[in-house]
């Protein structure tokens, strides 16, 4: 699988170096009190794990399993959540976990969705977040690294279901995302 990628941009190291920062950061905006971390399935499972167990505080974890890109290198802009219910989060403090912030397309429905329920706050924390215009406007409160914008793999990010077993992340040769299915 490494042979394709154009290269790696972030080894496991420098990924784990990051969490450390970013679950210090959490940690002490949300010092005593108690949180709710909805993870954003399945890009954000790798970066989710790694990231609680940094986080000596108690929490609450729920998931959300969400569709954006249906296998395609871009997102449709068609978000589709595929649980038939919401966690219940009214009047929590809501931290949102996801992989990737791209578009915004998703983080922003997710958001919306969320919003609904009436939680006390809402905060998002992404692992990657790409240097570029959104579609949707959203920003994220923690973020990991920033990259360009380059289709990435690795650590918990896919591309038609492979590479999410890297321990890596890297970007993905142009030629595979071109290819028919």
């Amino acid at each position: 699988m490494q042979g394709d990628l154009e290269r790696v941009l972030f080894d496991e190291p420098a990924i784990h170096r990051r969490l450390d920062d970013i679950a210090a950061q959490i940690s002490n905006d949300y010092r005593e009190r108690e949180l709710t971390v909805i993870a954003v399935l399945h890009g954000s499972l790798m970066f989710v794990a790694d990231l609680l167990r940094r986080i000596p505080l108690p929490l609450k974890l729920e998931c959300l399993s969400v569709a954006s890109y249906h296998g395609k290198a871009q997102t449709s802009g068609e978000v589709i959540f595929k649980q038939v219910t919401l966690p219940d989060i009214t009047g929590r403090d809501i931290l949102v976990l996801d992989d990737i912030l791209d578009s915004g397309h998703t983080l922003a429905a997710v958001r919306e969705t969320l919003e609904t329920a009436r939680p006390h706050s809402i905060r998002i924390c992404v692992l990657l977040s790409k240097k570029k215009q959104r579609t949707r406007k959203v920003n994220a409160d923690y973020v990991g690294f920033e990259i360009d914008d380059e289709f990435v793999v690795g650590y918990g990010l896919d591309f038609r279901e492979r590479y999410r077993n890297l321990p890596y992340i890297g970007v993905l040769r142009k030629e595979l995302l071109v290819q028919p299915v």
